[in-house]
Order: C-alpha cells, then sequence, then structure tokens
C-alpha cells in the first residue's frame, strides 16, 4: 500500500487510508475524520483529503472506521 490510499466501500462510502490506517472518509452522515492523532504527515493527508470539509468534519472513533471496513 502507498501513503496515500483511497477505498471505495458500499453505502456510498469512501476511506481514505494513511501507512494503511484508515483515517478519514465520507458516509451517509458526511465528511469523518479519526479522533486519533497519528502524525503531523497523517494530518496534512486528512486536510488534504477533506479540503472545504475540514472544518465540517465529524471526529470518530477507530472503532466507528472499523466497523465502516466491514
Amino acid at each position: 500500500m502507498s501513503e496515500i490510499e483511497l477505498g471505495s466501500f458500499p453505502n456510498n462510502t469512501s476511506i481514505l487510508f494513511s501507512y494503511a490506517t484508515p483515517v478519514a472518509g465520507y458516509d451517509r452522515k458526511g465528511a469523518f475524520r479519526t479522533e486519533v492523532y497519528h502524525s503531523q504527515t497523517t494530518t496534512k493527508h486528512i486536510n488534504k483529503y477533506l479540503g472545504n470539509d475540514k472544518s465540517l468534519a465529524r471526529n470518530v472513533s477507530n472503532d466507528y472506521i472499523q466497523g465502516l471496513l466491514k
């Protein structure tokens, strides 16, 4: 897996992976980002991915993101 990768999942969910870790995405409720700090580089990846939505993105647990992968 590369530094940044996107995955598409059922129910129009997309997830950003940074260094193989799912950290942000969009689901039926809108933009979300992990509530866990991983690194400065991962934070940059998340902010770039979310763009204008970064201030609107809700913080979610890693468990929530992992649940979307199933």
